[in-house]
């Protein structure tokens, strides 16, 4: 009798350990399978800042719901803050205007797609620190008689546009005298279209963004009014860009800025140098 209660309390206590191994498998698993996401909305096609690829060369990022990948500054750093937190990266494709309202909805997390730092925004959804400070300039066609230009004042009477929603067309148009300002257009790809096309005879936007251009169009050239007198007058909260992400998450805004805390203005602009090296228009 006794060594049969011996057998079965050996039964029953390597029984356990083979339970215990097994649980402690499946949490280990769980546990790997769980790691949370960070949902990042951008247009997908804003070179330098994001684009569409067909591949995940230069460490494209699959975007959500689609055959394709997006890459560019926006993903580099994506890909950084989302590595430094312990997220897994999710790129979710979203046009312009549906950027904010999907932060404020909570279908994403943020937006990390070359969004000024302005104080309309900001009243809807709150913003990281600075992860770039682009300089507002503009481009024209080298055969333009603005292609001279020294100052917004030599702009005088040019029909000109921009990209909807932006400070380029809220704040910097308005200021050129007597400009004869057209509808903004819906995208960057948009606006580059319209003066490569001569319906306009200059476009304002900012310098990542126009020195990407000039590899696709090397007939524009950038006009560059950067600390003369007659240059646009914007503050600073026009040229910072930032993450933006749901007031009602403020965890995660801190989280972001702990990281963008260790980059300098040296990395910001070594890895947009990068963004544009490699964007498609660059290889085609």
């Amino acid at each position: 009798m006794k060594r049969i209660v011996t057998v079965a309390l050996m039964i029953a206590l390597m029984t356990g350990v083979v339970f215990a191994q097994g649980s402690s498998e499946k949490t280990t698993a769980a546990a790997s399978t769980s790691k949370k996401t960070l949902r990042v909305a951008m247009e997908c096609g804003y070179a330098p800042y994001n684009w569409t690829q067909t591949d995940a060369s230069n460490g494209a990022v699959p975007i959500a719901d689609s055959n394709d990948y997006a890459y560019g500054y926006d993903v580099m750093m994506a890909k950084l803050i989302a590595e430094k937190l312990g997220y897994q990266l999710q790129i979710v494709k979203l046009d312009w205007d549906s950027l904010v309202p999907a932060v404020q909805s909570g279908s994403v997390d943020c937006v990390i797609a070359g969004q000024s730092i302005t104080s309309d925004r900001m009243q809807m959804v709150d913003f990281t620190t600075p992860y770039y400070y682009a300089s507002i300039v503009c481009l024209t066609n080298s055969d333009s008689k603005y292609a001279s230009a020294k100052g917004i004042t030599d702009l005088s009477g040019g029909t000109c546009t921009s990209q909807l929603g932006t400070v380029w067309y809220d704040t910097c148009l308005p200021q050129i005298p007597k400009a004869n300002v057209l509808p903004a257009q819906e995208s960057a790809p948009a606006m580059l279209v319209a003066l490569n096309s001569k319906r306009v005879d200059f476009i304002c936007t900012d310098m990542p963004t126009a020195q990407a251009a000039i590899v696709a169009y090397p007939n524009m050239k950038i006009l560059d009014f950067t600390g003369g007198s007659d240059d646009f007058k914007v503050s600073q909260e026009d040229i910072n860009i930032g993450v933006s992400v749901s007031k009602k998450n403020p965890e995660l805004t801190k989280a972001i800025n702990g990281v963008l805390a260790t980059l300098t203005v040296v990395d910001f602009n070594t890895m947009m140098d990068k963004a544009i090296s490699v964007q498609p228009l660059s290889t085609n």
